[in-house]
Formats: structure tokens, C-alpha cells, sequence
């Protein structure tokens, strides 16, 4: 099992408790972005920069992600291929994507985006609270400990 990180909109306080998981359970863990990330010095992590451009990361993460890795988005279309191909899915507010919940979510993703096309000020998901990183955190343990 690798952990993928979806690291351009990662939450720098969800990368800090990625970067003890990975040290703590020995797990190698890939940030890729479009920009350089700075990571610890460590055997089990590191960043991965790929060029700029439009889903370029997203790419990237789908095509080395393998069966039962671990890809942390909040970006559903990337959730959706990752977890078509036998990865997990989580993100960095603690939602475990899944194959039953993925579909629902891409149609409300699909729609918001609609919604905004179409002028309507959506305002955006609000600011990472304590309950989204403590729920992380949760999801994240659950998954570590089966590995």
C-alpha cells in the first residue's frame, strides 16, 4: 500500500498528520503537485512535481495508483478513477469515497458546477474545522490499521 497525496489543495494541517501516519506506520507516501511541496526528510516520504496544467497531478495520481493504495482528494472525478481501480479514497475532511457513494457525488458535483455556469454564487465549502480533522484523523487510523 502507497499513500497519494492530491497535494496542490491539501490542507497543510492534513499533510502534517500524513507525514506522522507515514512515519509512524512505515508507509510510503507521494505528494504530487504542480508546485513543489516541502516535505520531512524521511525513507517513507516524498513530493512529486509534475508541470503545470490543468488535472496534470490528477494524471499523474491515476496512472501510478495501484490496488488498495490510498488517495487523499477532495477532488471527486480524481476519487471516482482511483477507486475504479481498486484504490481507497478519502478526503482531507475524513469522507471515505466509496463505490456506493461515488456516483451520488459526482451528480451533486455535476450540479453545483451547473448551478455556477449558470451565475449562481455557491460561496464555496467552508473553512477545515476541528471536527474535519479529528474525523481524518479516524477514517485515516481505520484504514492504516488493516495495512
Amino acid at each position: 500500500m502507497k499513500i497519494w497525496v492530491d497535494a496542490d489543495a491539501c490542507p497543510v494541517v492534513i499533510k502534517d498528520i500524513l507525514f506522522r501516519a507515514a512515519q509512524r506506520k512505515k508507509i510510503e507516501t507521494i505528494f504530487v503537485a504542480n508546485q513543489y511541496i516541502r516535505t520531512p526528510a524521511s525513507n517513507y516520504i516524498r513530493s512529486q512535481q509534475v508541470s503545470a496544467g490543468f488535472d496534470v497531478a490528477d494524471d499523474e495520481i491515476v496512472k501510478q495508483t495501484e490496488v488498495n493504495d490510498l488517495v487523499i482528494t477532495s477532488d471527486i472525478p480524481l476519487a471516482a478513477e482511483v477507486i475504479e481501480k481498486g484504490a481507497l479514497a478519502l478526503s482531507s475532511r475524513g469522507e471515505l469515497f466509496t463505490k456506493e457513494n461515488i456516483r451520488s457525488r459526482l451528480n451533486i458535483r455535476d450540479f453545483m458546477d451547473t448551478m455556477r455556469a449558470s451565475g449562481e454564487q455557491s460561496g464555496g465549502p467552508p473553512p477545515l474545522n476541528q471536527k474535519d480533522r479529528q474525523n481524518f484523523s479516524n477514517h485515516l487510523d481505520r484504514i492504516l490499521a488493516k495495512y
